[in-house]
């Protein structure tokens, strides 16, 4: 099938042959027709499969007659992060240049001045995140009222962030009868029941097993220890054939220190995560999308719905935590009918993980030796758990440790100088020159303790400091026998000045014979 038997209108096919494509993907074959028709629409396919397309295009079509009015938008895109928002922005931007179309994009870590400008001319296109929607409905700059068409995008990821409850206010603000569009890479049920709630006879359109990876994505697994993560990386990166890759951590902390020693490798490495701000996240990305940086090491912010042309490699340094997160990892790469390449770098300790990898993409990943490193095995989840239990204790994150070539070049422990030796001069010179205490006297030439009957009446019969200080105080003021007159030198100018009396007033008899 062709994009010109689905019923889009003639400026949009025409956007699309700029664009060069000519077919459809599954999802956007079965969806675009639903949505031209104007029925409530529950897609649910695996990333990269062309899911944004699917809703942006037949928009366009509907929203191509009608005029917005100011602070009223005529559709609602809903995106769990600001990468994934103006991502979509630069869809319609791509798609809808023969459109006069109006779009906002309401993100946050930026300024509200420029977005309320917008809002106030009026917009036909509304993509935004949660937070930053309900603070600027708080603030009385938005009405949603005039909703026609109303996208929930990356649903499952709304789940894990924690964004249903702002969803569910958000719903509760929108008119009754409105085009409701949800779209998911997977369908738990949590999901099924929210779908449920919102949309009203869905066209439920699936395309793919939920939360299935591409097949033209080849997958690999590392076992190896810990401390040789990084150098299982660098191996990585120098043998494969890489244009560009995106290398996951679980943790924001990680991201920092394994771009550094990227870099110190000589590696054109960038970092990205959500504790950056928001114009150096979008500057970096930029930068990665236009080839200034090669390898990008990221959270899993960049884990959903992030398209970059021809993303020829994934690196997972840490497992996930979530089966799930897996998916969409490695769902960077692969995407459009490339193909693309996943590398998973797994410890002793993430067996567990591992498995539910392989129960949820029903199937196992191969494992591969990496050259001049010690291959390692997964512990049982007794030994696992035990391992973690530690490295909590000593406080220690997983790859902060110092690689194992840099740990060889230390002094054996027999080899070090005794504790004494070790000491810092000062202090040894301190130690020495300490004064030795004075021998005790034998305890039966001591002097008997006072006992507390005793004590207590010499307490009685001692004069108390504070007491006798107020008593001289007071016997002071009272010698201090000095007159004072008036206000002295000081006197205040109004009580010179001389007082007039006012002239008695005359009689009311006398003054009428006067008269």
């Amino acid at each position: 099938m062709l994009f010109s038997e689905l019923g889009l209108g003639p400026d949009v096919l025409r956007a699309i042959e700029d664009k060069g494509y000519t077919q459809p993907t599954p999802i956007q074959e079965q969806a675009i027709p639903w949505v031209l028709q104007g029925r409530d629409v529950l897609g649910c396919a695996q990333t990269g499969t062309g899911k944004t397309a699917s809703f942006t295009l037949p928009m366009i079509s509907i929203l191509a007659s009608g005029r917005a009015r100011a602070r009223m938008p005529r559709s609602l895109i809903l995106e769990p992060t600001r990468e994934l928002a103006a991502q979509v922005a630069e869809s319609f931007e791509t798609y809808g240049k023969h459109h006069k179309l109006s779009m906002a994009l309401l993100i946050g870590g930026e300024t509200f001045t420029e977005q309320v400008k917008r809002l106030d001319r009026g917009v036909d296109v509304l993509i935004a995140t949660p937070g930053r929607l309900i603070d600027l409905f708080e603030r009385g700059n938005i009405m949603l009222n005039d909703i026609k068409v109303f996208v929930i995008d990356e649903a499952d990821r709304m789940l894990d962030m924690g964004f249903i409850p702002d969803i569910e206010r958000i719903v509760s603000k929108l008119p009754k009868l409105r085009q409701t569009l949800f779209f998911s890479a997977t369908m738990p049920p949590e999901i099924r029941r929210l779908a449920d709630a919102f949309l009203s006879n869905p066209k439920e359109v699936t395309v793919a097993p939920p939360a299935s990876p591409s097949e033209t994505v080849t997958q690999a697994m590392a076992l190896v220890h810990e401390e040789d993560k990084r150098k299982a990386l660098r191996h990585l990166l120098r043998t494969e054939d890489v244009k560009n890759a995106f290398i996951f951590c679980n943790r924001k902390r990680d991201v920092a220190i394994l771009q550094k020693s990227l870099e110190s490798h000589g590696f054109n490495a960038g970092a990205l995560h959500g504790d950056m701000v928001q114009s150096k996240r979008m500057e970096t990305l930029e930068a990665f999308k236009k080839g200034e940086i090669t390898l990008l090491v990221c959270s899993d912010v960049a884990a959903r719905g992030l398209d970059v042309q021809g993303l020829s490699h994934v690196f997972n340094f840490d497992v996930p935590v979530s089966a799930e997160d897996y998916v969409h990892r490695i769902g960077r790469t692969g995407r459009a009918g490339r193909s693309g390449r996943a590398f998973t770098l797994a410890s002793p300790l993430d067996g567990k993980q591992v498995s539910a990898i392989g129960r949820l993409i029903k199937r196992e990943i191969p494992l591969i030796a990496i050259d001049g490193l010690e291959s390692a095995e997964f512990l049982s989840e007794d030994e696992a758990r035990r391992g973690r239990s530690r490295g909590r204790g000593k406080d220690k994150e997983r790859g902060d440790r110092a690689p194992r070539e840099q740990r060889a070049e230390r002094p054996d422990r027999e080899d070090r100088a005794p504790r004494e030796d070790r000491a810092p001069r000062e202090e040894r010179q301190a130690r020495e020159e300490r004064p030795v205490r004075e021998e005790r006297q034998p305890r039966e030439e001591r002097q008997p303790r006072e006992s507390l009957a005793a004590a207590e009446a010499r307490r009685q019969q001692e004069p108390r400091r504070d007491r006798d200080r107020d008593r001289r105080r007071r016997r002071d003021e009272d010698e201090d026998d000095a007159p004072v007159i008036g206000f002295g030198d000081h006197m205040p100018a109004f009580m010179l000045r001389s007082a007039r009396r006012p002239a008695p007033a005359e009689p009311a008899e006398q003054s009428s014979q006067e008269g």
